[in-house]
């Protein structure tokens, strides 16, 4: 015979209302503070779903989270459902925010030319005995929000899956993209292979509106730009 949890707690409710089926269905910002303090509660009692707990914890501060911070393990563990254990987790979750919110945050580099394209990449890049393929993608105010290596190849070439390019684009919500690639042998000029794979991306980039600001070749002597030898 199954339990009251099994038939009244969460498992029993619709897929995309439990909380942590909903928040990888419709991410976290969907989530009620209720729902979002019930993942750090982890499971409630047999008359109380994980929510219901985190509904009185709620209560205890008429539902203000910035009081929430300010509650002790010994006030957290009044409320029924909560042992020490959890009001660790759920403090120790209200520590993390709080310090988040006091960290400085990192300013990003602004990408505005082929130039600081080209310098921001030397770290990966310089003194590379092999090619690489790497993109940068920017925000709509073209400040980088991340670089990633696409492939690694030989001395002479690497293989550029476009699907590789755009997926992370989209998931990351790139809002413009430079990519780029080395020659260890110094030569500053595109192969008609970097042409022609350039100009396959730039078409593709064009369907997704995720536009492809440059294709910069890199040597340790210094770089092409497709973008300002107007071949974009």
């Amino acid at each position: 015979m199954k339990n009251i949890t099994e038939i009244s707690g969460i498992k029993s409710w619709a897929e995309d209302d439990r909380p942590r089926e909903k928040m990888v269905l419709k991410g976290r910002q969907s989530l009620s503070d209720a729902e979002l303090l019930a993942i750090l509660i982890g499971s409630g009692t047999q008359k109380l779903t994980a929510v219901d707990v985190a509904k009185n914890i709620l209560k205890l501060t008429d539902q203000k989270l910035n009081e929430l911070g300010r509650l002790e393990i010994h006030d957290l563990i009044q409320v029924q459902g909560i042992g020490q254990a959890r009001a660790i987790t759920i403090l120790a979750a209200l520590e993390l925010g709080r310090r988040r919110r006091a960290e400085v945050p990192v300013e990003k580099p602004k990408i505005t030319s082929s130039r600081d394209a080209y310098e921001f990449m030397s770290a990966e890049l310089a003194d590379k005995e092999h090619e690489e393929f790497w993109m940068i993608m920017l925000s709509r105010s073209h400040k980088v929000k991340e670089k990633v290596r696409i492939s690694a190849g030989g001395i002479s070439g690497t293989v550029v899956d476009q699907r590789l390019i755009f997926k992370p684009a989209i998931q990351k919500l790139a809002s413009a993209l430079i990519l780029f690639h080395n020659h260890p042998s110094g030569t500053l000029h595109p192969s008609s292979q970097d042409k022609s794979l350039t100009k396959k991306l730039v078409q593709s980039s064009q369907v997704l509106d995720i536009p492809i600001l440059d294709h910069i070749i890199y040597t340790d002597a210094g770089y092409y730009s497709f973008a300002d030898e107007g071949l974009l």
